[in-house]
């Protein structure tokens, strides 16, 4: 992985996570050189000069777009808001929930990201999903195809520290759109928008949400109601699985990042075994789950956490279903991915796709390569509609 914080690992991820969203070099060095002294103190300290300096490349941007959009280069002025949403939102990440910036700075990506919509992503729009008497955020992708009929769909889902904008900058939606399939990008509980301006937070029954999420798509004119699936990146390598294991209506299940077993991993973290996505990580963890407690006091969390596994679930896996797993990735243990595909035994079509060292994507939900596992994903996910399509009723 490209490590341009020697030492830092937090921070590194978030430079290569935004490299490989569209982020350019030479705008990504240039936000990053005047902080390299900052990431030497940890990945917590510095997080505030972390936010100064990509604001300050993201301000740079917007004044830029402005200048276009008044000029009349609309394509120009959308692909500026385009990155300026995916520089702004690895920010956001960095900061602790208590931080006063945090909630500010969060709505301006939203607002950004709405701005490059109309300029740069128009079949991309802003929705609502009813869920338990409040709705989810999300973004629909319509793909060109559902202008011929109702079109396949995924769902696309969260980890711990991820936002429907990062999956908005990924765009990992466009790889599926040319393959004629929408996609839905969730801020389901505990994450993103759901988390920061309405306090939704997470749950281990994740088939609750991920069923409210098909119940609104199956009123769309425009979905294939017997297309649905849902792909779920790191912590959602949790979701995703235990989703399509009990709501029976989705049609196939990806795993990136085999998150098979989290309560696990969270011992391991708590004896500084393996790395940490975020930093203030305690502190993140105890807010996403909406748990009561001291981080420095972790015995009742652990406890809890212990319950977020998937053992005993993927066996009621009946669909098809892809693990996809870095052979290095220095937080989830590659033998998770094994133990989801060893259980997975109720599955028609399986499948484990480790990526190497030697072609790259090799780290956390191949963030060192994303473009590489989502054209992955995206192919099987076309391929295996397409199967399901031409099998007998």
């Amino acid at each position: 992985m490209f490590e341009y914080f020697p030492g830092n690992y937090v921070w590194n991820l978030g430079v290569v996570a935004t490299l490989n969203s569209g982020g350019l070099i030479d705008e990504v060095d240039r936000a990053c050189r005047p902080i390299k002294e900052a990431a030497q103190q940890g990945e917590d300290a510095g997080t505030q000069d972390f936010l100064r300096a990509w604001t300050a490349l993201t301000d740079q941007l917007v004044g830029q777009a402005e200048d276009a959009e008044k000029a009349g280069h609309t394509r120009t002025a959308g692909q500026l808001y385009f990155r300026a949403t995916n520089y702004l939102c690895q920010a956001e990440r960095m900061l602790s929930h208590k931080s006063p910036d945090r909630v500010p700075t969060y709505r301006r990506v939203t607002e950004l990201a709405e701005k490059a919509f109309a300029l740069h992503s128009p079949r991309v729009s802003r929705v609502e999903i009813p869920y338990e008497g409040t709705t989810l955020p999300a973004y629909f992708s319509a793909a060109p195809a559902t202008e011929s009929g109702p079109a396949p769909v995924i769902v696309l889902v969260n980890g711990l520290d991820s936002t429907k904008e990062h999956m908005y900058s990924s765009n990992h939606w466009l790889e599926l759109a040319e393959r004629g399939i929408s996609c839905l990008m969730l801020d389901q509980p505990g994450t993103g928008e759901s988390l920061r301006l309405q306090g939704i937070t997470a749950r281990i029954d994740t088939e609750v949400w991920a069923g409210a999420a098909v119940e609104w798509l199956e009123t769309r004119d425009d979905v294939d109601k017997t297309k649905i699936g849902i792909v779920g990146w790191s912590l959602g390598g949790y979701f995703s699985p235990r989703a399509a294991a009990f709501e029976k209506r989705f049609a196939l299940c990806v795993a990136w990042g085999a998150n098979h077993n989290w309560g696990a991993v969270q011992r391991r973290r708590a004896e500084r075994e393996g790395e940490r996505p975020v930093p203030h990580y305690w502190s993140h963890v105890l807010w996403v789950w909406g748990i009561e407690g001291d981080e420095n006091d972790l015995d009742a969390f652990l406890d809890f956490a212990d319950g977020v596994h998937l053992d005993g679930v993927v066996e009621k896996i009946t669909v098809p279903f892809l693990i996809a797993h870095g052979e290095k990735d220095r937080q989830i243990p590659l033998e998770y991915a094994h133990r989801s595909y060893d259980q997975a035994v109720n599955s028609p079509k399986r499948e484990l796709r480790v990526f190497t060292p030697e072609e790259g994507a090799t780290e956390h939900i191949g963030l060192d390569h994303l473009p590489h596992v989502s054209v992955f994903v995206a192919d099987w996910v076309s391929d295996t509609f397409a199967e399901l399509a031409a099998a007998p009723a």
